[in-house]
């Protein structure tokens, strides 16, 4: 029992509910490029491979943002709250640039790259506030964390299916919430009683987070999920709108379907926070990927079918193939090395997202080689490698630290 902090205490239910709110804003910043994709196409003739950059971009700047913090320790240094306010309202501008003044693929990459270097900032020191306020029911309140970033990271799609016709408009007003989200991280929210003092800058940090064997893992099981969960996000949409295409249908269907299909992340996430916590993260990420697994070998039989069949089966998708995200977080946090959870998790997501640039760029070559019916069955290996490294993770005895022994 944690005999420190009741656990109906109000100050941190209070951190939860507004560092979920920020995070949420400062998140749609990720897809505020991927959401007017149809629309750059016709304006900017975009190729597959063009298109695919305005998402990859975005990527590779978060892993460049990732490994810069990680090898300055930047996450466990410095306040994390200052750092999520500057990054996120330094994101906020240059997406606003990418809004403003992008006239053809090839400037557009830079801004992108740069808004996805300042997301860095925002999304594992987020994390690590969180862990700041909870010690028991952590899987919990990450999760719903998480479940704020995904339904962040679906707001652009909702937006640009409701709003401006004019594409600009829309990735500027999303500009505007996560200059919001940031001002209210910067003076509404602040760490927890569990946080640590400030760590020394320790280049050896870098390595030291994988001699870990249960951090290692975990990490696996996280590079699993991850080789699935953004080629999912990015290319599950593109399939949507084609599918509805060639049925006949509205293709503002589509764009409301992207938003639902991203945003049943969120609700995936808090589920199965509240699971872990009480029958063990290592049983909840397994399920989870199993799930999404099966799904990305059935989605692509349901291509041309009616839209409403392939939106169940591609709702169920996106709630499966994230809801297990904010777990292996959690298994950092209680695997790692207290001082330096900020640098774990950092390093974490930077090769995780690495990864995710091959994925998304294999996808379009396999619609393009065996079509969509089949392209999706190349995430398949990705949870299943997942799998088989959350259930190693669970025979291990360092695995009773995990969720307070409930692995």
């Amino acid at each position: 029992m944690d005999n420190s902090i009741p656990l109906d205490q109000p100050k941190r239910w209070t951190a939860l509910s507004l560092l979920a709110i920020a995070e949420l804003l400062c998140l749609s910043l990720w897809f505020s490029g991927s959401a007017v994709v149809p629309a750059l196409s016709k304006e900017w003739s975009l190729t597959a491979s063009q298109a695919s950059w305005i998402s990859i971009a975005v990527q590779l700047g978060f892993v460049a943002g990732t490994l810069i913090s990680a090898v300055l320790n930047l996450s466990d240094i410095i306040s994390s709250r200052h750092l999520v306010a500057v990054a996120g309202i330094t994101g906020a501008i240059a997406n606003a640039y990418f809004g403003l003044y992008a006239n053809e693929p090839r400037p557009a990459i830079a801004p992108r790259f740069i808004t996805g270097v300042c997301l860095a900032g925002v999304y594992p020191p987020g994390m690590k506030i969180m862990a700041t306020w909870f010690r028991h029911r952590r899987g919990m309140a990450l999760g719903v964390l998480v479940g704020a970033l995904t339904l962040g990271k679906a707001t652009p799609y909702l937006v640009n299916g409701l709003g401006s016709a004019n594409w600009r408009n829309n990735v500027l007003f999303v500009s505007f919430l996560a200059v919001v989200g940031s001002l209210i991280v910067l003076f509404f929210v602040e760490d927890g009683p569990y946080a640590l003092p400030r760590a020394t800058f320790d280049l050896k940090q870098v390595v030291r987070v994988f001699s870990n064997r249960g951090v290692r893992l975990a990490s696996f099981g996280y590079f699993g999920h991850m080789w699935e969960l953004y080629a999912m996000w990015i290319w599950i949409l593109v399939m949507m709108r084609a599918s509805v295409a060639v049925y006949g249908g509205d293709q503002r269907f589509a764009e409301i379907s992207s938003f639902l299909i991203i945003g049943a992340g969120a609700v995936g996430c808090v589920v199965a926070g509240l699971l872990a916590d009480r029958v063990g993260r290592t049983v909840v990420t397994s399920w989870a990927m199993g799930i999404s697994g099966a799904c990305c070998l059935l989605v692509g039989f349901l291509y041309s079918a009616n839209p409403y069949f392939l939106l169940v089966i591609a709702i169920i998708w996106g709630a499966s193939v994230v809801a297990d995200s904010a777990q292996f977080s959690s298994c950092v946090t209680e695997l790692g090395d207290p001082q330096y959870i900020g640098t774990a998790l950092t390093i974490q997501m930077s090769l995780g997202f690495l990864l995710t640039t091959i994925s998304i760029e294999l996808i379009p070559r396999m619609a393009n080689l065996v079509g969509w019916r089949y392209a999706f069955m190349i995430l398949a290996p990705g949870p299943l490698f997942g799998v088989i490294s959350m259930l190693r993770l669970r025979q291990l005895p360092e695995a009773l630290q995990i969720a307070h022994g409930k692995r």
